[in-house]
């Protein structure tokens, strides 16, 4: 199963990391690996992640393998809002792919890309007047880890990218998975949101 990460200038380093960890670690876990996951950037150059953190992704928006699973890093996000080829991948990766998900304020890309307008999605606490003013249609949910719409799921800020993600090897693979993964990263996983 092929597990897309999209990060960008100035992501949040824990919103793809995480997520990243925590598929890869479940990979360890099991004798077949269940998860590819891999960095996706617009382009074939270093992203400067928050605090100088230079990330190089393995693939581009461009020569991707076909995803499972899109999950949008938070950070940083207003040049991303204005960049029609991002936003328009976005459209086009969720019309092809199982589930879709957002770290932080990830979710403002899902939102101007239109995959999410009216579904229950939350952010980082600090984003989420924004968020209600920028798409009043949503329903913004405060003090929640992540919300699951189904294919869609949205978290809140940097670590509770991490509770999402062990949520989503439960629902992609297993809870036996999720539980040993988190075991493994000697984290406390919040299993309800």
């Amino acid at each position: 199963m092929n597990i897309g990460i999209y990060i960008y200038e100035d992501a949040q380093v824990l919103d793809f990391s995480g997520p990243f960890e925590v598929f890869s670690t479940a990979n360890r876990l099991v004798e077949i690996e269940a998860f590819n996951v891999f960095l996706i950037s617009e382009k074939s150059t270093k992203v400067n992640a928050r605090g100088g953190f230079e990330v190089l992704a393995k693939y581009t928006i461009t020569n991707h393998p076909p995803l499972d699973v899109l999950i949008v890093a938070g950070g940083v996000h207003y040049a991303q809002l204005e960049n029609d080829q991002v936003i328009n991948w976005i459209a086009q990766q969720n019309a092809q792919i199982k589930m879709i998900a957002s770290v932080c304020t990830g979710v403002f890309l899902l939102a101007q890309a239109k995959v999410v307008t009216e579904q229950k999605v939350t952010t980082h606490w600090g984003d989420i007047d924004e968020l209600r003013e920028s798409f009043p249609k949503l329903q913004v949910i405060e003090n929640i880890r992540w919300v699951d719409e189904g294919r869609m799921i949205t978290s809140g800020g940097i670590s509770a990218g991490i509770d999402m993600s062990l949520h989503l090897v439960k629902k992609l693979h297993s809870l036996k998975l999720a539980s040993m993964t988190a075991r493994q990263m000697e984290f406390d996983w919040q299993v309800k949101p």
